[in-house]
């Protein structure tokens, strides 16, 4: 199948979620074809009504429709279930976020890819347009090899994917140690808009510090009213010796070779190696694989620099149509649109967490789990 070819997928939910993979099937039509399985019809009147895509309510019609594959977008507490539901009807799926909320889950899906299941999850941050440059430079080795990185930016599991690529640590062993923490927060904006009338709500903080045993070192200081709030701010710092990725500068020791004349004895003359400090503004990039899927409102984003980290709706539809886009030949045997051990070490990510919370600041060691074994 190539990637131009239509591709269908059921999407099992009718939440907030779910509505991102219907607004992609509307917005692709070409590219995608999508179907919402809910669990009434008055959900399924919603979902037709919000985003003009068909909705089915019986899982018999579900397979009627004839999906490549089933989108797992239900509450984070079933979405395991389900996924195990669809497996066994003999679809691939791709889970939401998290794909499971306990380890006796999560080493139930690795069980399921171990017996030939193919499962992957929509983590899809590192694909956002804003954060792709940077991650790139860090790939490509500019900053240096990078031993430090905060991240004030998304939430547990999404860190996780995220430190590991910041880092480079794929694979390696760490520790981690944290707290929680309340204060008083000014409510100015949420999912349904602008909030005016000035009252207060409690901020929930999380703070936890990442110690791999290479030496490198996470900061992880995150709210949720960072997604939506006018008085909260989001960052990133990823540093290196040789440079800092900040939010959307990039500073780098850009190297030179530098002819220095020797004026008595022209023929002495030589080059010497040498080098400049450099500023970089990063811009929103859309890779050449997914200009099918660039829009107007992309086009836009890319052509202002921001000094702030803005990481919207679009980027993240963008983000999850681009998973979406490499689903056609992961189907067909190509390598997965995201490892599950990945989704799987970013949900365990979360727990430990969550452990260390209910201990501040006692150091916590991840178990070996299954899936570390796989290279």
């Amino acid at each position: 199948m190539e990637k131009t070819d239509r591709i269908s997928y059921l999407i099992v939910g009718s939440g907030y979620r779910a509505e991102f993979y219907g607004r992609i099937a509307r917005r692709y039509p070409e590219l995608f074809r999508a179907a919402f399985l809910c669990r009434s019809e008055e959900k399924a009147a919603l979902m037709r009504s919000r985003t003009g895509i068909a909705a089915l309510t019986s899982p018999e019609e579900g397979e009627a429709f004839r999906p490549d594959f089933a989108v797992i977008a239900v509450n984070k507490t079933s979405i395991c279930s389900v996924a195990e539901e669809w497996v066994q009807r003999g679809f691939p799926v791709m889970t939401e976020t998290p794909c499971g909320m306990t380890e006796e889950e999560l080493k139930r899906l690795w069980t399921l890819h171990c017996q030939g299941a193919r499962i992957t999850t929509a983590e899809q941050y590192h694909r956002y347009p804003g954060l792709i440059a940077g991650l790139e430079a860090v790939r490509e080795g500019r900053i240096g090899t990078p031993y430090f990185a905060y991240l004030s930016l998304v939430h547990d599991y999404h860190a996780a994917s995220l430190f590991r690529r910041m880092l480079r640590a794929d694979g390696e062993s760490f520790t981690l140690r944290g707290s929680r923490m309340k204060s008083p927060l000014t409510v100015t904006d949420s999912r349904n808009g602008a909030v005016y009338d000035g009252h207060q709500a409690d901020e929930v903080r999380d703070t936890v510090i990442i110690d791999f045993d290479s030496g490198k070192r996470a900061v992880y200081d995150f709210s949720g009213s960072q997604y939506h709030s006018f008085l909260r701010s989001r960052h990133l710092v990823v540093r290196g010796e040789k440079g800092e990725w900040n939010d959307n500068l990039l500073y780098i020791w850009r190297e030179a070779q530098v002819r220095y004349p020797d004026k008595e004895n022209p023929d002495a003359s030589q080059e010497k190696a040498a080098g400049v400090p450099v500023t970089e503004c990063l811009l929103p990039v859309i890779l050449e694989k997914y200009r099918a899927l660039d829009t107007p409102e992309m086009r836009d984003i890319r052509k202002v620099w921001r000094p702030e980290l803005h990481l919207d709706n679009a980027q993240d539809e963008f983000a999850i149509a681009s998973m979406l886009f490499d689903m056609i030949n992961c189907l067909h045997g190509s390598k997965e649109v995201y490892p599950l051990r990945e989704a799987l070490a970013d949900a365990y990510f979360r727990i430990l967490m969550e452990r260390a919370f209910s201990r501040p600041w006692e150091e916590i060691r991840p178990d070996r789990m299954p899936w570390d074994s796989e290279e």
